[in-house]
C-alpha cells in the first residue's frame, strides 16, 4: 500500500513575522499570537498542545493535551502524574511543547523544564472541573492496560454511586505541571517555503536573546 503526496502542496500567505513587530520577551509575544488565534475562526482548540517527552524506554513521544493557563513563569497542563508521560517527566523534565494553528500559518515551539504545581493550585483547578472530568480523573489508570471499554465504565458507575451528592477529592497522582521555557521558536509561513523563525534563548542574565533562522 502507498499514497503518493508529493502534489500536497499550499503557499502561506497569511501574515509575516518581523523582528521590527515581535515583542521583546516571548511570553508577550505567546500572548499576542494567543489572542489572534482566538479571534480567528476555524480553530476549535487553540490551547491544544504537543507534549513531548523521553519516555523510560528511550523513545521520544508525542501527545496533544490541553493547556489550561500561561504566566510569565510559563505553561500548564495537568495529567496523571503515574501515567506515562507523567512518568517520563519525573525521570527527564525536559520536554518540549508545540502548539499549531494552521488557520493563521503559525506554530510555537518551546523547549522547557517542566515541574510540578503547588498542590493547592491543582486542587483548584480540580475543584473546577465538570463532575464527569473529575470523575474520569479518578476512575482512569491512565496508560495501564485494561481488559475492556466495559470494565472502564463500570467502574465509573461504580464511583458516580459512591460519590453521588459528595465532594470528590483530587487523587494525589493528579495534577499540573509548570513548563519554565528556555526556548521559545515562533514560526510563521511564507511563501516560497522562506518562512519566518525568530527564536528566543534564555541567557543566564534572564534576558531573552533573539535570533532569526532560516526556514
Amino acid at each position: 500500500m502507498q499514497k503518493d503526496l508529493s502534489d500536497y502542496r499550499k503557499s502561506y500567505e497569511k501574515s509575516a513575522l518581523l523582528e521590527t513587530t515581535i515583542k521583546e520577551n516571548p511570553m508577550e509575544q505567546f500572548q499576542k499570537w494567543f489572542y489572534e488565534v482566538e479571534a480567528t475562526d476555524g480553530l476549535d482548540e487553540p490551547n491544544a498542545m504537543t507534549v513531548s517527552t523521553i519516555g523510560l524506554d528511550g523513545f521520544p513521544k508525542n501527545r496533544v493535551v490541553l493547556m489550561k493557563k500561561y504566566t510569565h513563569e510559563g505553561f500548564i497542563f495537568y495529567t496523571n502524574y503515574d501515567s506515562e508521560k507523567g512518568r517520563a517527566i519525573a525521570a527527564n523534565p525536559s520536554l518540549c511543547l508545540s502548539f499549531f494553528w494552521p488557520n493563521l500559518e503559525r506554530q510555537v515551539i518551546i523547549k522547557g523544564t517542566a515541574e510540578k504545581l503547588a498542590e493547592n493550585l491543582s486542587d483548584g483547578y480540580f475543584e473546577s472541573r465538570p463532575l464527569g472530568s473529575q470523575l474520569g480523573a479518578v476512575v482512569s489508570n491512565q496508560s495501564e492496560v485494561i481488559g475492556s471499554r466495559e470494565v472502564l465504565e463500570k467502574e465509573l458507575e461504580a464511583l458516580e454511586r459512591k460519590y453521588e451528592g459528595k465532594e470528590i477529592p483530587r487523587p494525589s497522582n493528579w495534577g499540573g505541571f509548570l513548563v519554565r521555557p528556555v526556548s521559545i521558536e515562533f514560526w510563521q509561513g511564507r511563501p516560497n517555503r522562506l518562512h519566518d523563525r525568530i527564536r528566543y534563548t534564555l541567557q543566564e542574565d534572564y534576558d531573552w536573546k533573539i535570533e532569526r533562522l532560516a526556514p
